[in-house]
């Protein structure tokens, strides 16, 4: 594995801040869901993880998880455009309320390949939530139905977000700033 470039973190959302988010985030599910049975929680991982549990501890209802691993980046920090499908789900999502969990939608493409194969195995219903969203970044279209914050197009880390698998267990996100070499 190469070296990481010289870098260091700013802060961008506080613990205090995601915590509002959150709490913003699940009041509008828990609205939405009051008449929903057995809400399917789907995480992408590894970055939805820590977003995904703090969420769901929020949820009111009786709330089950499963997860997949669907990934374009590898170790860099740009999408390679590329979609793969590296896990698949546990359960069988036919006829169930689905809501897809994200930890951040950058060009959309992760999700959209995601969302489409989810979609011909016909859940009841299928909605979109993440915790961090770049518009600027979108290259394919995704109906986003909860979104936590916009966001700069700016590399993040923290709050389960990674560079080459570093920084997920911050509890703040933060920008990398990368720093030349003299």
């Amino acid at each position: 594995m190469s070296e990481l470039k010289k870098h260091s973190l700013k802060e961008m959302i506080s613990e205090d801040q995601i915590n509002t988010i959150l709490d913003n985030l699940a009041e509008q599910i828990n609205r939405d869901y009051a008449d929903v049975d057995n809400l399917l929680l789907v995480g992408l991982l590894k970055g939805s993880v820590v977003f995904m549990t703090d969420l769901a501890r929020r949820l009111k209802g009786d709330i089950r998880f499963d997860f997949m691993t669907a990934s374009s980046y590898g170790n860099g920090t740009e999408s390679s455009g590329e979609v793969k499908i590296v896990m698949d789900l546990a359960n069988n999502i036919h006829g169930r309320h689905v809501m897809l969990v994200e930890d951040i939608i950058d060009t959309g493409r992760t999700l959209a390949k995601t969302r489409e194969l989810l979609m011909t195995r016909e859940p009841a219903s299928l909605k979109i939530c993440t915790f961090l969203d770049k518009p600027e970044r979108r290259v394919t279209d995704v109906p986003v139905d909860y979104v936590g914050i916009q966001i700069p197009d700016e590399f993040v880390v923290g709050y389960g977000l990674d560079y080459a698998e570093r920084y997920r267990q911050l509890p703040y996100i933060a920008t990398v700033i990368h720093h030349d070499e003299a």
